[in-house]
């Protein structure tokens, strides 16, 4: 790898830190490449994407960023997994690591929250953006629904009412 490629992914590195909802640093040792593609495939499924790059590099990229603490974490064998969406890449990190005891997270960033590896997995487990979306809409449905219900109540009480005189008449 020249100095103009070297370059070209500490500029991706520091995009990729600065651009990201969350980041998690993990160690893959003795993970296959079968085993990986499916890390990756799991990860750009939910919005994702899985980097393993050079150490040094990343620590260069990292400086002057907001989540330039994790670069402690940045020894040995490491993957990068990180989504704009700040839950999705902690959740395929860590229900891939359950799977898979050769992923090891070590910890992450949250913007310009680290994160040790207990604090990724308590973000893997905050609802994701569509979640929230979807109970927000369903809270805002919600009254309107209970409106209706409360205009056809009287309605069907009264029929209620009736029907059970018509039974007692005849």
């Amino acid at each position: 790898m020249d100095r103009a490629q070297k370059e070209a992914l500490v500029d991706e590195l520091g995009q990729i830190f600065e651009s990201s909802g969350v980041v998690v640093v993990s160690h893959y040792v003795g993970m296959t490449v079968a085993e990986m593609q499916d890390l990756r495939q799991r990860a750009r499924e939910a919005g994702g994407a899985v980097r393993v790059a050079k150490n040094r590099l990343a620590k260069i990229a990292l400086q002057g960023k907001p989540c330039e603490s994790i670069g402690d974490l940045l020894e040995g064998m490491t993957v990068l997994t990180y989504s704009e969406d700040p839950v999705a890449a902690a959740k395929v990190a860590q229900e891939y690591s359950k799977e898979n005891q050769k992923l090891v997270i070590l910890g992450g960033s949250m913007g310009e929250n680290a994160l040790d590896a207990a604090g990724v997995e308590a973000v893997s487990k905050m609802p994701s953006r569509e979640e929230l979306i979807s109970t927000i809409a369903g809270m805002l449905g919600a009254p309107a629904s209970n409106i209706a219900g409360a205009i056809g109540a009287p309605a069907s009480n009264i029929a209620s009412i009736l029907s059970t005189i018509e039974d007692k008449a005849a």
